[in-house]
């Protein structure tokens, strides 16, 4: 089944398991989320669940995005992001309902995607771990990038690695187990860290890799 739900990292900490082993978590406060719209393939051509989660100030929102929250039946929502489910799941979700944690059960493996934090321009030896030249010796040459190619092109060619901004990115982190589902409080445990800052949103779907 595919899922997926929408929340908000809080911070990272860590719990005992059964064994008395240490781990370390990420906490996320995972919905409740509101289901904003459902499309299907016979009018959008691809079948999704569209959600909703944060409130809102409704003269923080635009004028088309009130009467889309307002068809739904739901207040304005901060934010808002589509998981692609099958035609058949299609029937599970309810425009205007409600989606909560429950939907997740310790020990599932789920993919986590955010907005990594954002570090500002950096040189090519923070961004993409490049080797730093000599300091001594009468060398002027340490954190540069070095050769930016053949001289005969007499450009530098796209992709080239070079000073740039560093984070910022959307990124995925794949195969992160559940370690705890509290229902009551709408959080989750999952082991490891998970992209972004804390109070950044996130999207918790299942995994593309690991059948639970």
């Amino acid at each position: 089944m595919a899922k997926g739900i929408l929340g908000k990292k809080l911070g990272m900490t860590q719990v005992f398991n059964a064994a008395g082993r240490l781990i370390p978590v990420t906490v996320v406060e995972a919905g409740p989320c509101m289901v904003v719209q459902k499309k299907t393939e016979d009018k959008e051509g691809y079948s999704a669940v569209q959600l909703g989660f944060g409130e809102k100030k409704a003269k923080r929102t635009s004028q088309p995005m009130k009467g889309h929250f307002s068809k739904a039946g739901v207040g304005p929502l901060r934010f808002v992001q589509e998981i692609r489910i099958s035609p058949e799941e299609a029937d599970q979700y309810q425009v205007g309902e409600a989606v909560n944690v429950s939907m997740f059960k310790e020990g599932e493996i789920v993919d986590v995607v955010g907005t990594s934090k954002g570090k500002g321009f950096a040189g090519v030896i923070k961004r993409y771990n490049f080797h730093r030249g000599p300091m001594g010796h009468g060398s002027m040459y340490h954190r540069r990038p070095g050769s930016l190619g053949a001289a005969g092109p007499a450009r530098v060619f796209r992709g080239r690695r070079m000073p740039g901004r560093l984070g910022g990115h959307r990124v995925t982190v794949q195969g992160l187990e559940i370690i705890k589902v509290d229902p009551e409080k709408n959080l989750l445990l999952i082991k490891g860290a998970v992209p972004g800052r804390n109070g950044a949103f996130v999207q918790v779907n299942n995994s593309v890799k690991v059948k639970n």
